[in-house]
C-alpha cells in the first residue's frame, strides 16, 4: 500500500475514458472481467427473483408482508455471514478457487427453493442460499480489483458491477416470459430454476480466469513465514477504524437500495394497482436507469474519486426517492422517474468494490472487503422486513421513503469520513 518512505503510491489516471480501461486489457484481464461480470449478473438475476414471485407467495401461502420481507432479510443476513468466512477463505486458498465453491453453492440451494413445499422450508433454502450469494460476490469483487491495474480499477469493477442490472432484466423478463405461459401457482417455481444457471459458469472460470499475481505471491509469503492472518485482524490496530467506517458506509448504500428495490414490485402492483406483466415496463425502465448509472458510476470513480461519488449519488438518491414515493403522481410520470430512481440507488455500488479493496493491504484485503460489505448487507438486510412491519401501520410507499432516506444519510456521513483511493497501487503485503 506504500512505497519505501512510507507514502501511499499512487499511479496517474490518464485517459479518463469509460472504455480506456477495456482497450488496453491484456488476454487474462480480459477473461478475468468477463467472468466476474457473468457471475455478477447471475449474482443479481438469482437474488431478484424473490422480491418478483413475493406477490406470488403472498398470495398462494397466505403470508403476512412482514413474514414475507423477513425471507429477504434472511437471504441477506447469511450472506453477511457467507461474505465474511468467503473473504477469508479467499485469503487462504486463492480468489479463483473461492469464487468457483461459493457459485456452485447459490446455484444448487436456488433449485432447492423451486421445491419446497411450505413457505417454512423456503425461509430456510433462501438463508443457506445467501451464505454462497455473500461470498461469491467477496470472492469475485477482491479477484478484479486485484487483476485490474490501479488506473483503471474503478472503470474495471464499475463496469462489472453493472453487471447485476443485466440479471435483474434477466429475472423480470423471465417473470414476463413465464408468468404469461404458466399458472403462477406453478411460475414462480421456474424462476427459482432459472435461478441455478450461474453453475454452468464454473466451468469456464475452472479453464479461463487465474489467481492474481498480487494475491498469489502475498500468500506464499505467508506459507514461507508461518505468518497467515487471522479471522479477527481487521479489527486491531490502526485497520479497526477503517472497518468500523467502512461497515457503516456500506450499511447505509445497501440499506437504501434494498429497502428501494425489494418492494418496489409490490408497491407498483399493490398501490399503483397494476398486474405483474403490467409493471415490468415500470421496471424495465427503472432497470435501464439502474445499468446506466453503474456505467456512469464506473467512470466518475477514476474521473472524480471514489468519495465524491458516494456523496454525490446519496444525495440524489435520497431526493429521488421522496418525489417516487410521496408525490401524487400520475402512473406516466413515476414511469419516467423510474430512470432517475434507478440511477441514483444503484449508481454508487460502482466504486464500493473499487474503494473497499483499495482501502486493505492484500493479506487481509479479502477478510476486510468481504466483511465490510456483508455486514453492511446484513444490517440492510433488515431493512426489507422492517420495511413490510411498518407498512402495517403506514402505506408502502411512507416506509420505503423512512428507511431509505435515513440509510442514505448514513452512506453519505461514512463516506464523508473516510479518506479517498482513487489510483492506490497495491502490494504484497
Amino acid at each position: 500500500m506504500t512505497d519505501p518512505t512510507g507514502r501511499i503510491e499512487r499511479a496517474e489516471i490518464e485517459d479518463t475514458s469509460l472504455l480506456a480501461f477495456y482497450r488496453d486489457m491484456n488476454p487474462p484481464e480480459r477473461r478475468t472481467f468477463w467472468a466476474c461480470a457473468a457471475g455478477w449478473a447471475l449474482d443479481g438475476m438469482d437474488f431478484m427473483i424473490y422480491p418478483l414471485v413475493i406477490g406470488t407467495i403472498i398470495t398462494l401461502w397466505k403470508v403476512d408482508a412482514a413474514s414475507a420481507g423477513l425471507a429477504g432479510t434472511v437471504t441477506l443476513l447469511a450472506s453477511a455471514i457467507g461474505g465474511w468466512l468467503g473473504g477469508y477463505l479467499s485469503d487462504h486458498i486463492g480468489r479463483v478457487r473461492t469464487l468457483q465453491i461459493t457459485i456452485i453453492w447459490f446455484s444448487f440451494f436456488s433449485l432447492v427453493c423451486a421445491v419446497v413445499q411450505n413457505f417454512d422450508q423456503l425461509l430456510i433454502a433462501r438463508a443457506v442460499l445467501g451464505l454462497g450469494f455473500g461470498g461469491e460476490w467477496a470472492a469475485g469483487a477482491v479477484l478484479m480489483g486485484e487483476a485490474i491495474r490501479p488506473q483503471y480499477r474503478g472503470r474495471a469493477v464499475g463496469s462489472v458491477q453493472s453487471g447485476w442490472a443485466v440479471g435483474w432484466g434477466l429475472a423480470v423478463l423471465s417473470q414476463a416470459i413465464l408468468f404469461s405461459a404458466l399458472p403462477p401457482e406453478t411460475a414462480w417455481r421456474w424462476m427459482f430454476v432459472i435461478g441455478a444457471l450461474p453453475a454452468l459458469l464454473v466451468f469456464y472460470i475452472r479453464r479461463s480466469v487465474t489467481e492474481p499475481e498480487v494475491a498469489a505471491e502475498a500468500r506464499a509469503k505467508q506459507a514461507a513465514s508461518g505468518d497467515r492472518p487471522a479471522l479477527w485482524e481487521i479489527f486491531s490496530g490502526p485497520i479497526l477504524k477503517t472497518t468500523i467506517l467502512a461497515s457503516l458506509m456500506a450499511t447505509g448504500c445497501q440499506g437504501g437500495y434494498y429497502a428501494i428495490t425489494f418492494w418496489v414490485p409490490q408497491f407498483l402492483t399493490k398501490e399503483r394497482h397494476l398486474s405483474i406483466v403490467g409493471s415490468t415496463g415500470y421496471l424495465s425502465t427503472l432497470i435501464i436507469g439502474s445499468f446506466i448509472g453503474y456505467l456512469t458510476g464506473a467512470w466518475l470513480a477514476d474521473r472524480i474519486g471514489r468519495r465524491n461519488l458516494f456523496l454525490i449519488f446519496s444525495i440524489g438518491a435520497m431526493a429521488v426517492v421522496l418525489l417516487y414515493t410521496q408525490l401524487p403522481l400520475t402512473n406516466e410520470i413515476l414511469w419516467v422517474l423510474g430512470f432517475p430512481l434507478g440511477f441514483f440507488a444503484s449508481g454508487y455500488f460502482s466504486g464500493i468494490g473499487a474503494f473497499l479493496t483499495e482501502l486493505y493491504p492484500t493479506r487481509l484485503r479479502g477478510s476486510g472487503q468481504g466483511f465490510c460489505y456483508n455486514f453492511g448487507r446484513g444490517i440492510g438486510a433488515l431493512f426489507p422486513f422492517l420495511v413490510g412491519s411498518l407498512s402495517a401501520s403506514t402505506s408502502l410507499a411512507n416506509a420505503i421513503a423512512m428507511f431509505a432516506v435515513a440509510a442514505y444519510a448514513l452512506f453519505f456521513i461514512a463516506a464523508f469520513a473516510l479518506p479517498e483511493t482513487r489510483g492506490r497501487v497495491l502490494h504484497a503485503d
